[in-house]
């Protein structure tokens, strides 16, 4: 395998990690999220914009909204800066289908309904779909550093 093969699949890795990371931290988060929220339907206030500022102070004076909200956000600045050398044609599906699953994988462990058999059958596919993105990038990656002439001595 030539270094530059190497370099090349290194990186695509290393983004691949990334993207992981991203539909980890919003993924995980989303179930506590929607957990952190329970209760603001009772902050009432007499007008639209004092019924805005009290719901925003309910939700960020609530530890249990807050901390998976930073979590949630730090993901997004993982995928800003991701996408800023990944294609985007393997950075979105990967990291909103793997969110999905993970969202689901998370409510699922927090004792929230499921989807039985088709909810299992969905996120095989999703596998199989974002495997196929990854290995098709991966070689697509590899394939222009050939056709570039990006020769390194062994």
């Amino acid at each position: 395998m030539r270094l530059s093969t190497l370099v090349f699949t290194m990186v695509s890795v290393v983004e691949v990690l990334c993207l992981l990371l991203v539909a980890v931290l919003w993924g995980c988060t989303n179930p506590f999220l929607k957990r952190g929220t329970e209760g603001i339907e009772h902050v009432k206030k007499e007008n639209k914009f004092h019924q805005f500022l009290a719901e925003v102070k309910f939700l960020f004076l609530n530890i249990k909204y807050l901390i998976p909200f930073l979590l949630n956000q730090s993901g997004s600045l993982v995928y800003y800066f991701t996408l800023a050398t990944t294609d985007l044609s393997l950075a979105v599906p990967v990291a909103n289908s793997l969110t999905f699953l993970f969202t689901m994988l998370t409510g699922k462990l927090l004792g929230e309904e499921f989807g039985g058999r088709r909810a299992v059958g969905g996120m095989v596919l999703t596998m199989v779909g974002i495997t196929l993105c990854v290995v098709s990038s991966i070689s697509e990656t590899e394939s222009t550093g050939q056709q570039n002439g990006t020769k390194v001595s062994p």
